[in-house]
């Protein structure tokens, strides 16, 4: 897989993005090759652009239950190779340069809804240096990486649907509600 690949998937190219790929890179040259099943598990700590780039670069996904996603907002990302139980923890620690007054200023616009063609061009060129500096990075710089001992995650399972008796719609059986006799999703348990 390339980063052409991989912004093909994502739609454009943005730093998270490019701190996704590295990491990919990383942990397919320590781990072998991309996942065909479940053979690397993926658990991340944020749900950024980066994620994207790990998915499409080392096959850990939700629909395979191989992509484990904790919402801790950390650039932090574990992967376990099966059956090893190899663990490696990448955790982000660049920092982009610092920002001019003027970018400051430019980000700020964006944020408020600016979308004229002198904010997009800043905003653009901004993003275009930050992707560049972590693509030319070395690892070292980008990430602090440790080897570590983890309890392996249990392997996907799948679960029997079930119609939910108020909407009519299928729902995994393990997340149905029973509400006075009747199995309901949570959507229908929660009104």
């Amino acid at each position: 897989m390339t980063f052409e690949d991989v912004v093909r998937f994502h739609g454009h190219v943005c730093p998270g993005l490019a701190l996704g790929y590295r990491v990919s890179e990383l942990v397919l040259r320590e781990f072998g090759p991309r996942s065909e099943d479940e053979e690397i598990v993926a658990i991340v700590e944020n749900n950024s652009c980066a994620v994207d780039a790990v998915q499409v670069m080392t096959g850990c996904t939700f629909g395979k239950g191989n992509l484990i996603f904790r919402d801790y907002g950390k650039q932090v990302y574990t992967f376990v190779k099966r059956p090893s139980g190899k663990a490696l923890r990448i955790a982000v620690k660049w920092t982009p340069p610092a920002e001019t007054a003027e970018e400051k200023e430019m980000w700020k616009r964006y944020a408020e809804g600016e979308r004229s063609e002198e904010v997009l061009k800043a905003v653009h060129d901004r993003k275009a240096g930050k992707t560049a500096d972590i693509m030319d990075a070395a690892e070292s710089e980008l990430f602090e990486v440790k080897k570590i001992e983890i309890v392996l995650p249990k392997e996907a399972r799948i679960y029997p649907s079930v119609g939910c008796a108020i909407c009519g719609e299928k729902v995994m059986e393990t997340r149905t509600r029973l509400i006075n006799g009747k199995t309901v999703c949570i959507p229908c348990a929660e009104r």
